[in-house]
């Protein structure tokens, strides 16, 4: 039998220290070995033999890479990505891989710095290489090492040399580790975090865990610190000077997400002085809850893969920081690392700042799902050794952060023994903290009860613990460790959601999946997706499932998940004049909020001041009587607005921040102006009513006060969302396909009759898909009072319609200089009947161009909702279009059609017109991409429906 090659056994390598805790930074000497490096890809394992890690090799030849980085990223002639979501990209035959297997070979000469003591030791550190690695220090091999995004260290005091040191290292694509690493993301092979040598002074500590409890009963904090040799631990805040090993309770402040309380310490041991940042916080399940410092918590969570459009998984701590303080903005409270541990800075990040952490595993097997399960390493005990290595390496580096409340097995891996002894390891190990993972329903091993993408009513029922399964999973708190597909336009369905959760306690919130699209930069797309780089095998877009797009500016979806979670209520008191505000944070009392009113007249505010709010704690509400309203003798709809903003400047956003804002209705819309008293005109081809004229045969508007106009006519189609799209295991709610099949984009108008009889021009039409006998009876009735149009749609269904209606309007064009716009009603952002939460009324401008929402894969988008009237204009005209009832639009300079037609924005290609849609209704978005589809409220059913519009030519820019 032949001997498998070290980077196909099962073990997890050979020669690594023992992992320990990582820590930023110390007074021992240390040298960052990034940068440039020599580089050369062979397309083997064995292509290259082992001369390269020789002294004296001549490398002349090479090429360079920049590391931390990817090779696939860094050059045409080094590959390219791919991206699978559950299968592998490799024939599955553990532990065996493709000997096509890419390899990649660096080298690196340094120095060692002046001042580089000469006593001590050191090693060397490698933070994340993709997928297996051997390191040679000056000719000697170091060692071997799996587990990509896992830190490995070896011993190389010996080894070192004033000047002229070399490292070699070989860096194989796939291993017996990638059968451990199908997560959903980018295949991108490389060295992508630190490279980091550290000396280490004469006895100093290997490790050291820091356990800083808290007791909410008597506000005091518990600090002891093990250490594996002598030291000292002081906290001057504190007045703690003691040794390692020893206890000491003292009056605190707790450490949570929402008031980030971190004491400065340092650790004195062996020569080294470490600094500490101490947060005391104890986190268990009391009575079925998940409680931190006594007191239960709200997930309002994000699922994050590390990832930049340009380096990929290699992300800088600049960019660390841009996330966590983008997330702090939106509200959100808590991360799971999806799907293994991050670059270790990010978890400094979350204590600072303030974060609750999910650390997961670098662990997902999810390609054996496609065989049943067989062959699954999760459950084969030749693998538990590095399943358990996975483990350690995750608990120990990560142990002392006080973001971290839950250690997660791993995602997607079945069930199995392995997953069984990690869970008894880490429980050994850290006693205090939660255990997680999803893939194991029974919850045998784990702390509490996890799902994913389960719909509303099932989360309402295990809220109720009335679920079926163990007894005593329902004794565990629930979590949604994903949830909130956010594939494309949406996710709907978020606020359905929090009500869900703050209506049962047991229901402790979610991750929304995810928090970034992982578009990568491409030179023709702009950002690329699964397949752009040629993959024989790949799962398209299902990479772009992001709250940010790829540039990390915020998408409508994270706007919506802000309002959401918002962490203060404003609503209408129970007596008119007055407002509600709740406080639903977890810990913290309002004192360092302040509030702010205006009062609205049609959209614009008339006036504005402080409002006194209590300093409510936590959980808390209070009733405020608003001021009496600004004197305005305008006619109009009145509303109240009030936002609660931050009083001072925080790390994470300056004063004046708005985490939340309510609107409060005064008076309702007004109804539109009837249009009528002109008569029709018919000469030859054309009808004249008021200032419109319309084609004689069909009845379609031509002109509006000299405005060309073309195609207006009933609009069912819009261009699928990947939500429509849906997921192939809920075949009868992947809409977009039905619709497709249906035909409903590529209806057909049949005009039957076109009355100029009285005081309208009545249009009658069949409005129906080819080869269906299902239709709807359509009736446009236009009146004039010669300076409006109006227009009345009235709409019957024919025929048996078993699908929803994506949406339900007219469309026209104008021409391509209308693209200036100006509306009232919903904004500023896009909003549909499920993701209506963000839409706040109000007057709003922007271009078409500006209107535009743009989603990698395009798709229906940009709809604003709850519009009473709408402009579009050329500079020196405008056309308003009134709406009764109230009414959404989107204006863009393709058609619905040409739109779904295409695949990358580049496709996209302007017209000479703009095309208005004005839809009376919009089917729901769901979140059906991975989750559950549009709830039963939010659906377009074909049923009988009327309703109005009226168009105005005027002149002049918008007032």
């Amino acid at each position: 039998m032949s001997t498998l090659p070290w980077y196909e056994d099962v073990s997890p390598g050979a020669g690594a220290l023992p992992p320990r805790a990582w820590y930023a930074r110390s007074d021992a000497a240390s040298l960052s070995l990034g940068g440039t490096w020599r580089f050369r890809l062979s397309p083997t394992a064995d292509s290259e033999d082992e001369s390269f890690a020789a002294e004296g090799y001549d490398c002349g030849a090479w090429g360079e890479i920049t590391v931390p980085g990817h090779w696939v990223l860094q050059g045409k002639d080094r590959g390219a990505p791919a991206y699978t979501n559950v299968r592998y990209p490799f024939p599955v035959d553990p532990p065996r891989v493709p000997t096509e297997n890419p390899t990649g070979d660096h080298l690196r000469g340094f120095d060692l710095p002046d001042g580089w003591p000469e006593t001590g030791d050191a090693v060397l550190r490698f933070d994340g290489v993709e997928s297996a690695a051997r390191v040679w220090l000056n000719g000697e091999e170091l060692g071997t090492f799996k587990g990509s995004r896992l830190p490995h260290e070896f011993a190389v005091g010996p080894l070192l040399k004033r000047r002229g040191n070399v490292l070699a290292l070989r860096v194989h694509q796939w291993s017996s580790g990638s059968y451990l690493e199908d997560q959903d993301q980018w295949w991108l092979p490389g060295v992508f975090r630190d490279v980091t040598l550290l000396h280490r002074p004469e006895g100093a500590a290997r490790d050291f865990f820091v356990h800083a409890s808290y007791d909410h009963t008597s506000a005091t904090g518990t600090l002891r610190v093990e250490c594996d040799v002598p030291g000292r631990v002081t906290v001057p805040e504190l007045g703690i000077d003691t040794a390692t090993g020893t206890g000491v309770t003292v009056r605190v402040e707790p450490w949570s997400a929402e008031r980030p309380r971190l004491y400065e310490g340092e650790l004195a041991a062996g020569g080294e002085r470490i600094p500490l940042r101490i947060g005391f916080r104890t986190v268990c399940v009391e009575d079925g809850v998940i409680k931190v410092n006594g007191r239960r918590i709200l997930f309002r969570g994000v699922n994050r893969h590390e990832f930049h459009p340009e380096t990929g998984r290699a992300v800088d701590l600049a960019t660390m920081r841009r996330d966590v303080e983008l997330m702090k903005r939106h509200n959100i409270n808590a991360v799971r690392t999806s799907h293994y541990p991050p670059h270790p800075a990010f978890l400094d990040l979350c204590d600072a700042y303030g974060l609750w952490v999910v650390d997961e595993c670098d662990l997902e097997t999810h390609g054996f799902e496609e065989l049943d399960w067989r062959a699954n390493p999760v459950d084969d005990a030749r693998w538990t050794p590095a399943l358990l290595d996975r483990a350690e390496r995750m608990v120990e580096r990560d142990k002392n952060h006080p973001s971290v409340i839950m250690w997660s097995l791993g995602n997607e891996c079945g069930t199995g023994a392995g997953l069984t002894a990690m869970a008894a390891w880490i429980r050994d190990r850290d006693p205090l903290r939660l255990v997680h993972y999803e893939g194991d329903r029974s919850c045998a091993d784990t702390d509490v009860y996890s799902r994913m993408y389960p719909p509303h009513a099932e989360v309402e029922v295990i809220g109720r613990r009335e679920d079926d399964g163990p007894a005593a999973r329902r004794e565990l708190p629930f979590v949604l460790c994903e949830y909130g597909h956010a594939m494309g336009n949406g996710p709907g369905g978020l606020a359905e959601y929090q009500r869900l959760f703050e209506r049962y306690e047991r229901c402790q919130g979610g991750f929304v999946w995810e928090w970034i699209d992982h578009g990568l930069v491409h030179p023709r797309y702009g950002h690329a997706y699964g397949g752009d780089f040629g993959e024989e095998l790949h799962d398209g877009n299902f990479v772009c499932d992001g709250l940010l797009f790829p540039d990390r500016t915020p998408s409508p979806g994270l706007v919506e998940y802000k309002k959401v979670i918002e962490p203060v209520r404003i609503e209408a008191g129970t007596t008119a004049g007055s407002v509600r505000v709740t406080n639903l944070h977890d810990v913290v009392d309002l004192s360092a909020v302040s509030f702010v009113w205006s009062h609205l007249v049609d959209g614009e505010s008339i006036g504005s001041g402080p409002l006194a709010v209590p300093g409510l704690a936590a959980g808390e509400s209070a009733e405020v009587r608003l001021p009496a309203p600004p004197e305005d003798e305008r006619e109009g709809e009145r509303t109240w607005t009030v936002r609660a903003l931050l009083a001072g400047d925080t790390a994470w956003a300056p004063a004046g921040h708005e985490i939340a804002w309510g609107q409060l209705p005064v008076s309702g819309p007004l109804r539109a102006v009837k249009t009528s008293g002109v008569r029709p005109l018919v000469e030859g081809r054309r009808i004249t009513l008021g200032p419109a004229v319309f084609d004689a045969r069909t009845g379609e508007p031509v002109a509006l006060g000299g405005i060309s106009l073309t195609g207006l006519r009933l609009d069912v189609w819009r261009a699928p969302t990947d939500n429509d799209h849906g997921a192939a295991w809920q075949p009868d709610e992947r809409h977009g396909l039905l619709w497709h099949e249906l035909g409903l984009h590529r209806m057909r108008h049949r005009v039957d009759a076109v009355e100029t009889d009285g005081e309208a021009v009545t249009v009658r039409t069949r409005v129906a898909p080819a080869a269906r006998d299902v239709g709807l009876r359509t009736v446009y009735r236009w009146t004039s009072d010669g300076t409006r149009v109006g227009l009345k749609v009235s709409v019957t269904p024919e025929g048996e319609w078993r699908l929803p209606l994506p949406r339900l309007g007219v469309r026209l064009g104008l021409p391509a200089a209308w693209d200036r716009v100006a509306w009232f009603g919903g904004g500023p952002g896009e909003a549909y009947p499920d993701t209506r939460a963000a839409a706040r009324l109000g007057r709003w401008r922007a271009t078409v161009d500006e209107l535009q929402t743009p989603y990698l894969r395009p798709q229906e988008n940009g709809a604003r909702i709850g519009t009473r009237w709408v402009e579009l204009g050329d500079g020196g005209g405008r056309l308003r279009v009134e709406g009764d009832p109230v009414f959404w639009f989107t204006a863009r300079r393709w058609t619905s059609e040409l739109l779904d037609a295409a695949d990358h924005l580049a496709d996209l290609v302007p017209g000479d017109t703009v095309w208005l849609n004005l839809d009376h209704a919009q089917h729901g978005i769901g979140s059906q991409s991975c989750g559950p589809g549009v709830l039963p409220e939010h659906r377009l059913h074909a049923a009988p429906a009327t309703f109005s519009f009226t168009f105005a030519p005027l002149a002049g820019e918008s007032g």
